[in-house]
């Protein structure tokens, strides 16, 4: 093992960043920084960079290929997942409903943001 303390920070690219920042707020508020082709939101103590991609993606974004299959964002109870299904569907936000991960036997909701990238809340307790 090299090192496992911790995740600093992921980067993605996405085709239109306003339309991100706009999607991403919803889900975790005010970004923590923003500059010219890029906005950072924080996850506990991991930044998420969204910068603003200069090649036009071809077709789709498809999670089955090699690279991002999915972002999950943690939860410790099942209320708190609950509130994040009626905060998703207050703001009109299309998502799977909460349901049990055939793997891991927990609870989560997925949705995809504007780019198809797909996105989960899990329910993971102390």
């Amino acid at each position: 093992m090299i090192y496992d303390k911790f995740v600093d920070h992921l980067v993605f690219r996405v085709a239109e960043l306003d339309r991100t920042e706009r999607f991403y707020s919803t889900l975790l508020g005010q970004p923590a920084e923003r500059a010219e082709g890029s906005v950072m939101y924080k996850a506990g103590d991991t930044r998420l960079f969204f910068t603003l991609s200069s090649r036009l993606q071809q077709g789709g974004y498809e999670k089955e290929n090699i690279g991002l299959n999915h972002i999950a964002f943690g939860v410790r109870t099942l209320e708190e997942l609950q509130a994040v299904q009626a905060e998703l569907d207050r703001m009109g936000i299309s998502h799977s409903r909460i349901k049990i991960d055939r793997y891991g036997l927990k609870e989560f909701i997925w949705l995809d943001d504007p780019d198809g990238i797909r996105i989960e809340f899990y329910l993971r307790p102390l």
